[in-house]
């Protein structure tokens, strides 16, 4: 394969699916076999024909006649003129015959080419050195073409698996009689050549790229047939003709302009047009733009350009209704009905954690509350007293003060003492 993450190394990288890997494998244009798990009805013999794949999304249709077992990522000699190509299996079983199918070619087709067999080490070992040769050939055969001062950009350059045949893919806007050059280069690099002119949305397609979009180009993962684009679809989709912005890599219109293309013109079918003027008493209202999809238009007055007035398009015909018959309305409908919305609540961010700015806020202190004067004065007796309770038991029983204000059990219990004390100094 191109790269040595699959069944063509030994001690196997990447997914380890040799190929067959749900998310594109290592090439271009890769299918997705949702056939693979599924094995064939009993006694239905599986289908001869695979899909092989080699540089840049090149792919072919070849028979399997000897009827050896292939599956997706495996490396198969196949029949080529002359000798024999190298290539990878990139799609097998019943899924071919609906490729097929959609590609035209017809599943008896005597010119279909045959598979030799297995790729060997020596095949494989072979067909990198070949593919090795590939940038050195192209830099050295556009200096041969500028030497012979000939129109044409060489892009892209592949080696036959065998090493015996180039093929070169160039483009050039006029015929190019390139037949010195196919000896020059022949001399060269000592293989047999073959010239091949491709269009500037097919060389993008070969060698790939990032779009403005962000995402690998479309012409280079999925897309297979090229259609005209034109700047009136820029239009209808009310998009600036800015050249440096609607034309993609290969210098040509993008191609997704068509994407949509479809889904506005259903839209447009019940705008009126933007060039109809609509009479009022006022005086005559001119279109400035269009939402296509609101279904509002915005008109503004001669004396007043600056000011637009938002218009629904079923009064817009209405209008244009009217004044067909002589009539002129008072004004325009000026404003235009908003749908009113109820903004629900936010479960997901009912306490503020996914606000950026809730460590900004410190929490605030809480104020102490002042303490009243009376509940400080018996704080401060009840703190007298606990220092009376640690200087001795007979302190505290013979100062009746203390006894009188402390509301303790200990408390009491000294009083007791004391009054039981008295009574017996008094009789001796």
């Amino acid at each position: 394969m191109s790269c040595t993450s699959c069944s063509s190394n030994k001690s196997e990288g990447g997914c380890k699916s040799k190929g067959s890997c749900g998310s594109g494998g290592c090439g271009k244009l890769n299918v997705f076999d949702w056939l693979s798990n599924m094995s064939p009805p009993t006694g239905q013999e599986p289908f001869k024909v695979v899909e092989v794949r080699f540089k840049n999304g090149r792919k072919d249709f070849f028979v399997n006649e000897t009827g050896f077992e292939l599956f997706q990522g495996d490396i198969v000699a196949t029949e080529a003129s002359p000798g024999h190509d190298i290539g990878v299996v990139s799609l097998s079983g019943e899924l071919v015959r609906l490729q097929m199918k959609k590609k035209g070619v017809p599943t008896g087709s005597p010119d279909l080419k045959k598979i030799y067999r297995k790729a060997k080490q020596t095949d494989i070992d072979k067909w990198h050195e070949a593919r090795k040769l590939e940038e050195p050939t192209m830099f050295k055969a556009r200096t041969l073409a500028l030497q012979l001062k000939l129109q044409m950009k060489i892009s892209d350059v592949e080696y036959q698996g065998d090493k015996t045949k180039a093929i070169f893919y160039y483009t050039a806007d006029e015929r190019v009689d390139f037949r010195e050059l196919i000896k020059v280069m022949a001399d060269e690099f000592k293989v047999r050549i073959e010239m091949k002119q491709i269009g500037a949305r097919q060389e993008a397609s070969r060698l790939g790229g990032i779009g403005s979009c962000g995402r690998e180009l479309c012409c280079s993962t999925w897309l297979t047939d090229f259609r005209s684009v034109s700047t009136s679809a820029a239009r209808y989709q009310q998009l600036s003709l800015n050249p440096l912005k609607l034309a993609g890599q290969c210098g040509k219109l993008k191609c997704c302009l068509n994407y949509e293309l479809d889904s506005y013109l259903d839209a447009l079918k019940d705008i009126p047009d933007s060039n109809t003027k609509l009479e009022t008493t006022k005086g005559i209202a001119f279109h400035q733009k269009t939402d296509i999809f609101r279904k509002i238009m915005w008109y503004s007055y001669a004396d007043n350009p600056g000011k637009f007035f938002p218009v629904n398009v079923s009064r817009v015909n209405e209008i244009i209704a009217l004044n067909k018959e002589g009539k002129k309305v008072e004004d325009i409908n000026e404003t235009v009905e908003k749908e009113i919305t109820q903004k629900l609540p936010d479960y997901e961010n009912v306490v503020g954690q996914d606000s950026l700015t809730r460590f900004d806020h410190m929490k605030k202190k809480k104020k102490k509350k002042k303490k009243k004067p009376n509940q400080g004065s018996d704080n401060q007796s009840g703190n007298d007293n606990g220092k009376a309770e640690n200087k001795g038991k007979t302190a505290e029983g013979n100062n009746p003060k203390n006894n009188q204000q402390t509301p303790t059990k200990n408390n009491n219990n000294n009083n007791r003492r004391a009054n039981k004390n008295g009574p017996r100094k008094e009789q001796q």
